[in-house]
């Protein structure tokens, strides 16, 4: 993976990372992951940020896929999460898909259909800089014991994707 460092594009709240991660992964990805043709997943240019997807097109993090178990098709109750706490999937972090897809696995392999009112009784929304994540709500029982410790450089390691890939209603939130 190359190791350049390059300087982020300013916003409100911080530079946006730009691309800093290496196309034979991204090609990894989207073989190991079997991205179909039409998806069209595009790695991107090299002074792109998460924050410049074409229109038609979101933005994907390396991380959802390979710490964060996250696959295309999202599953209905990842949308269902989407649309309640009305936010873009582009502006989850990896550390809140973690706990999302951990929630769902775990209700899943109890026979329980996961809803967001059960993922309610053990999370609450965060917002960390420019994206969300879950933390763990107040006395609730934790069911993720051993969440991963950090993600580093998560944020320049991104890719775009057909929004057609989520055929759900998402709004971006302005934070």
């Amino acid at each position: 993976m190359t190791e350049e460092h390059q300087e982020g594009v300013s916003t409100e709240e911080g530079p946006v990372p730009v691309l800093r991660w290496d196309l034979g992964l991204f090609e990894q990805i989207v073989r190991s992951f079997r991205f179909p043709p039409e998806w069209d997943a595009r790695y991107p240019a090299q002074n792109q940020t998460a924050a410049d997807a074409p229109p038609g097109y979101i933005t994907l993090f390396e991380d959802f896929f390979l710490q964060g178990n996250f696959r295309l098709p999202a599953t209905n109750f990842m949308g269902h999460i989407l649309h309640h706490y009305n936010f873009h999937l582009s502006q989850m972090s990896p550390p809140g898909m973690v706990r999302v897809r951990h929630f769902e696995f775990l209700c899943r392999a109890h026979g329980i259909e996961p809803t967001v009112e059960k993922f309610r009784a053990f999370y609450q929304l965060q917002r960390t800089m420019c994206f969300f994540s879950f933390a763990s709500r107040g006395a609730a029982k934790k069911i993720l014991l051993n969440p991963p410790k950090s993600f580093h450089d998560w944020k320049p390691k991104f890719f775009f994707i057909r929004v057609e890939v989520l055929p759900i209603a998402m709004c971006w939130t302005v934070l």
